[in-house]
């Protein structure tokens, strides 16, 4: 361990980042009336997630910080899937979106009851195993949610449409300061995997924007009237409207 105050404040903001970071996503989505290009099953992906992150860290008894983390994670991203199904252009009816909602609720509970309570006594036990199954599950499930916005972004030639910078700004310093605590703390491989994982896979919607925009205003620069590139910009997009960041 290189410093151990160090790695605990790094963490402690990073993990303050993790629950905070969905908030202006949400409020987005509720300014706008629209998840067009907030893929909804990155939400449930996410969802799910927090399921075997809160029993991974609830068996290992990690610290009340990190339990609480990974419902708030957990409560925000369920909000942000109701969205999802609530708003265009997927308009699920109210009572479909309760339904969904319940058997969520029932699943959760059921799962992180059920095997907190058989898997606690084994991790005290020195049977750590099966801890770290869930520990992995959630980390992939966690990763594949950041794949579903990358076939949006290949639809737009690019463009990120619905998704919040400000979402993707704090996610990503959440990953990086972990990434900075793990380091300084105890070289955690797993951990560091998956945060890079997470970090890189945002680095590239952010690069994704940033190429479309360069692009445009390249285009422009070139000449180019400026409501045909418009046209060309939003014609694959269902709604037009403009990306809150």
């Amino acid at each position: 361990m290189i410093s151990e105050k160090a790695a605990t404040a790094l963490a402690t903001v990073g993990t303050i980042c993790w629950c905070i970071q969905l908030i202006p996503q949400i409020i987005s989505n509720y300014k706008r009336k629209n998840c067009e290009g907030m893929p909804p099953i990155m939400m449930f992906l996410w969802v799910i997630s927090g399921i075997p992150f809160a029993v991974y860290f609830m068996v290992t008894r990690a610290n009340i910080i990190l339990q609480v983390q990974a419902h708030l994670f957990m409560f925000f991203s369920a909000i942000s899937y109701i969205q999802c199904l609530f708003y265009p252009p997927v308009k699920f009816p109210r009572a479909k979106i309760i339904c969904i909602l319940v058997v969520l609720i029932v699943i959760d509970v059921g799962v992180e009851a059920g095997f907190t309570l058989w898997l606690r006594p084994l991790y005290s036990k020195g049977i750590h195993w099966p801890a770290l199954v869930f520990g992995i599950m959630a980390s992939v499930l966690l990763g594949l949610g950041l794949l579903p916005p990358y076939f949006e972004l290949a639809k737009r030639q690019g463009r990120v449409v619905g998704i919040n910078f400000w979402f993707l700004i704090i996610d990503s310093l959440g990953a990086w300061l972990s990434i900075a605590s793990v380091i300084l703390g105890n070289m955690d491989t797993m951990g560091i995997i998956l945060y890079a994982v997470i970090a890189g896979l945002e680095a590239g919607i952010f690069a994704s924007h940033l190429i479309w925009y360069s692009r445009f205003r390249w285009l422009r620069s070139a000449g180019q009237d400026e409501d045909e590139l418009q046209y060309r910009d939003d014609k694959n997009d269902s709604e037009n409207f403009t990306v809150t960041s």
